[in-house]
C-alpha cells in the first residue's frame, strides 16, 4: 500500500477494493453484489433471501463426487440449505460437521442401495474448488436488507465475511465493524449458518474471530506463512488476508483448527490463533519425520488415508487447537 493509498486517506470503498485486490492476487474470482443479484445477466441466485450460491455448490458437488446420481446431488443441496434448528449456533455446528465429515446420503444406483458421504471440498486438488469473493452482497431477511462488505465463498458456500470501516471517520472504528457484524447475526442469520471466519478492519487494524467470539477474542493475524512475524509497520489487513486466505491455509484452518465447546447450555466456537496454527502444523511435520514418513506441506490433512497406510494411530486426522 503506497502513501497515496494510505489507510488515513482511503475511503471505505477504497479499502474494500484494496482487500479485493489482495484476494484476487491469491487466485479468487472477484465479482460485485450488483452484478450477481437476482435478475442481472450474471445473476448467481434467484432471490435476495438466498445466501448460498446453489449453482456453484451443485457444480462443485458433482465435480468432487462424480459417483452421485442427480437425485443424490439434489438431496445433498437440500440438506445443506434447509434450516437444521431454530438456533443459529447449533445450525452453524451442524453445517461445520458437514464441511469436515461429509454429508450422509442414500441413493439407488444400478438396482442397488448405496449409503455414501458427499464431500463439499476437494482436498486432493485445491484448484478444483470454486474460489470467489463478492462485495456488497445484498441479503434480505426479517423485512430488512443488509449488505456485508465482502463475502468469501468456497464452492458457493459463504465461509467468511469481512466488515470494513474508514479509519479517518471518527465513528467508523474497528469496534464499530465488530458491532455491525453482531447486528447482522440478528438481522440476516441465514448468512451465518455457513460462517467459519469473521473479519473486521479499519484499514489500520485488522482482527478475526469466530461466530460466538466476543470483542476480546477477536485477534490479529501477525504472519503470512509462519516463517516470521510481519513488521509492526505492516498493514494488518494485508497480512491477515494473505496469511489466512491463501487457499491451502484457509482450508487447513477451517477444517482442522476449529472446535466447538458445549457445556450443556452454551455452545462456543473456537478458532486457533496464528501461533497455534503454525505451531501445530510444525508438530505434525515433526511427527511425520519421527516416524520416517515423508511430509508434504502442500497436502491438506483434513482426511488422512486409512491408518495402516501411515501407522500414526487414531485421531491424527484432525489436529485441534488447544485454544
Amino acid at each position: 500500500m503506497t502513501s497515496e493509498t494510505s489507510p488515513f486517506k482511503m475511503t471505505e470503498s477504497d479499502l474494500e477494493q484494496t482487500a479485493l485486490t489482495w484476494l484476487d492476487s491469491l487466485g479468487y474470482q472477484i465479482r460485485t453484489g450488483l452484478d450477481t443479484g437476482p435478475g442481472e445477466p450474471g445473476a448467481e441466485r434467484s432471490d435476495y433471501k438466498q445466501t448460498v450460491l446453489e449453482g456453484r455448490l451443485r457444480r462443485a458437488i458433482e465435480s468432487i463426487n462424480p459417483q452421485l446420481p442427480p437425485g443424490a446431488v439434489d438431496d445433498t443441496v437440500r440438506k445443506i440449505t434447509r434450516p437444521f434448528s431454530p438456533n443459529l449456533i447449533e445450525n452453524n455446528r451442524t453445517f461445520h460437521r458437514m464441511l469436515t465429515d461429509g454429508v450422509a446420503v442414500s441413493y439407488m444406483k444400478e438396482g442397488r442401495e448405496f449409503h455414501d458421504l458427499v464431500w463439499l471440498i476437494d482436498l486432493d486438488d485445491i484448484e478444483n474448488n470454486d474460489w470467489l469473493a463478492i462485495n456488497q452482497f445484498s441479503i434480505t431477511a426479517n423485512r430488512c436488507t443488509r449488505r456485508p462488505d465482502i463475502l468469501v465463498f468456497v464452492n458457493g458456500l459463504p465461509l467468511a465475511v469481512m466488515e470494513l470501516k474508514n479509519a479517518a471517520e471518527e465513528k467508523a472504528t474497528i469496534r464499530h465493524a465488530f458491532n455491525q457484524l453482531q447486528a447482522y447475526k440478528s438481522d440476516i442469520p441465514s448468512l451465518f449458518v455457513y460462517n467459519e471466519l469473521m473479519i473486521v478492519s479499519d484499514g489500520i487494524q485488522a482482527r478475526t474471530g469466530s461466530l460466538t467470539a466476543g470483542w476480546d477474542r477477536f485477534m490479529p493475524w501477525r504472519t503470512v506463512d509462519g516463517s516470521e512475524l510481519a513488521p509492526k509497520t505492516s498493514v494488518e489487513l494485508e497480512i491477515l488476508i494473505k496469511g489466512i486466505f491463501h487457499k491451502h491455509r484457509f482450508l487447513d484452518l477451517i477444517l482442522n483448527f476449529i472446535a466447538f465447546d458445549d457445556d450443556g447450555s452454551i455452545i462456543t466456537k473456537k478458532i486457533a490463533s496464528y501461533h497455534q496454527f503454525h505451531a501445530v502444523n510444525k508438530a505434525v511435520e515433526c511427527t511425520f519425520s519421527a516416524y520416517g514418513y515423508p511430509y508434504d506441506p502442500t497436502r491438506l490433512n483434513g482426511r488422512f488415508p486409512p491408518r495402516p497406510h501411515y501407522g500414526l494411530g487414531p485421531n491424527t486426522s484432525h489436529y485441534r487447537s488447544p485454544c
